[in-house]
């Protein structure tokens, strides 16, 4: 299945099966087609998590899963850097980098909250997208607290 949902200026394509996602782009059309509600629910800061919805990237075989499962446990509101998933993963924090830009899944794999250690880092295909992530995830946890 395939469908896109409303993040700004950006529509978020999710193409998805059952509980699975295989993968979400970040475009600035939109695609026909409905995302599974929790999706919806994550962008419009009602909800901070996908229920039993998995990531095609944290199967075994997948390349770089070590890396997505770590990134995958951060706490929603919170950020990690490059090297904190690097040393955790045993690998170099570019090689970090270079997994997070080829996530198939963002969102489910949270890199929006990997950060540099001086900046903010990078995304792909806009990193205003991961400003407004980050902003969201931020408010949500203010009005919890």
């Amino acid at each position: 299945m395939n469908g896109s949902a409303r993040f700004g200026l950006w529509h978020v394509h999710v193409h998805w099966e059952e509980n699975m996602v295989f993968r979400i782009n970040f475009m600035r059309r939109p695609v026909p087609g409905s995302v599974p509600v929790e999706i919806s629910r994550f962008l419009a800061g009602i909800s901070e998590n996908f229920g039993d919805f998995r990531s095609i990237g944290t199967t075994a075989d997948y390349p770089f899963a070590n890396i997505y499962e770590a990134v995958e446990r951060i706490e929603y509101g919170k950020t990690e850097t490059y090297g904190e998933i690097a040393r955790v993963t045993g690998t170099h924090p570019r090689l970090v980098g270079l997994a997070l830009k080829r996530n198939p899944t963002p969102l489910l794999i949270p890199c929006h909250r990997i950060i540099g250690k001086n900046s903010i880092g990078g995304f792909t295909p806009d990193i205003t997208i991961k400003e407004d992530l980050l902003s969201l995830e931020k408010r949500r946890t203010k009005k919890q607290k």
